[in-house]
């Protein structure tokens, strides 16, 4: 069983307009099911094969020739020479919508892409299903179910044990792709490291804090979470820079691409446990930080998503400008709690009396199902989220 994903007519309209469309993402995100439903006319490669990468190792000019109107051609990562020879191709036979990409690999692929296909392909970036999405697959799950399950659609589509499947994708994450990317002598201490940085989520990245915790190096940790971020475990949300008089915090604040991947990592396996979990708030504000990130990168935009946060200790959850006029900007507290009150909107207001009639929406995401207006603040529950 698939599920309908939102970034399909954009994949559809990128095609129409290059030579080449690529689609990164994590692995088991739902790339080559949303590529090949998008283009059910294409025959289909995947470099994972042995074979196959062997033949478009060995004869790359062959490999492509087999494919005269275009291929999708799935884990391009694996030959990434194979990219020169299609920069040859399409620059041979210009014309739209030839290719189709995809790689799991986010700092390899767009190394070999800027070098061959720079100016040839859209690049396109899925992550795992969105709230939204999955309510349009008749999926409405509870918050405390989608921080535990996440959103990778194969654990939905076959009602798999999240637990399970979880440890399953961190275990062949760290035995399979980081041995790809990387040369790690210990893999303990870098799973260790991967389920500290679980237990910040939600929080000020402090490198030098988390390193000694693990006993590496700062210059490690860094590397590590640069290998985490180019394969979409985490992502780092950064601060808002602007001249307001202010000192203002430097340092990025630490997501996870998958929520129910961090949830596991700390090691919460049910909802009994998430309630009184100290992180749950931090949890749930990986959720709903991942809600704006993914409605962005679905409609094919770079995410422009901020934080505020100042030394006198005033911070506000999100600076949003996608989905507003130039200049404009949203601001969005979140809160785990179902009950709404007038004082988790007082950040915002504070901070748009210093930003001024640039601030054009308020907005607080909260843990209840109600939606409504109250002394001009949006207050939505997760289905509500959207610039």
């Amino acid at each position: 069983m698939s599920y309908p994903r939102a970034i399909k007519p954009v994949l559809q309209e990128r095609a129409a307009q290059y030579p080449v469309v690529t689609v990164t993402g994590p692995r088991q995100a739902g790339k080559t099911t949303v590529c090949r439903a998008a283009f059910a006319h294409k025959p289909y490669a995947n470099l994972e094969r042995p074979d196959t990468r062997e033949f478009a190792q060995a004869d790359p000019q062959g490999f492509l020739a087999q494919y005269p109107d275009g291929a999708i051609i799935d884990e391009v990562q694996r030959v990434p020479a194979l990219l020169s020879w299609l920069q040859v191709r399409v620059d041979e036979h210009a014309r739209a919508g030839q290719f189709v990409l995809t790689g799991c690999h986010n700092f390899e692929l767009m190394q070999a892409i800027t070098q061959s296909l720079a100016g040839r392909t859209a690049l396109l970036h899925l992550l795992p299903m969105s709230v939204n999405e999955l309510q349009a697959a008749g999926l409405c799950l509870g918050s405390a179910e989608l921080m535990l399950r996440g959103g990778y659609p194969r654990i939905h589509a076959q009602g798999l044990d999240p637990t399970v499947a979880l440890a399953d994708y961190f275990a062949t994450y760290v035995e399979r792709d980081l041995r790809q990317l990387a040369e790690l002598r210990n893999l303990d201490v870098f799973r260790r490291f991967v389920r500290l940085a679980a237990g910040r989520v939600g929080q000020l990245l402090n490198l030098h804090s988390l390193a000694a915790d693990v006993g590496v190096s700062a210059p490690t940790a860094k590397a590590w979470m640069s290998l985490l971020e180019a394969s979409y475990i985490v992502r780092l949300l950064p601060p808002w820079h602007a001249n307001l008089g202010k000192r203002l915090i430097k340092a990025p604040k630490l997501y996870f691409c998958d929520g129910g991947l961090a949830a596991w990592l700390i090691g919460l396996t049910d909802a009994a446990q998430l309630a009184t979990h100290p992180l749950r708030g931090a949890l749930f504000e990986n959720l709903v930080v991942m809600e704006f990130i993914k409605h962005a990168l679905n409609q094919g935009r770079t995410p422009r998503l901020h934080f505020y946060r100042d030394s006198q200790g005033l911070e506000v959850d999100l600076l949003v400008e996608d989905g507003l006029a130039p200049g404009e900007i949203g601001l969005v507290e979140i809160k785990s709690g179902q009950t709404y009150h007038g004082g988790l909107a007082q950040p915002m207001h504070k901070l748009s009396a210093l930003l001024g009639a640039q601030v054009a929406r308020r907005m607080v995401v909260y843990g209840g199902a109600d939606h409504f207006t109250r002394e001009g603040v949006e207050v939505v529950g997760l289905p509500g989220i959207g610039p």
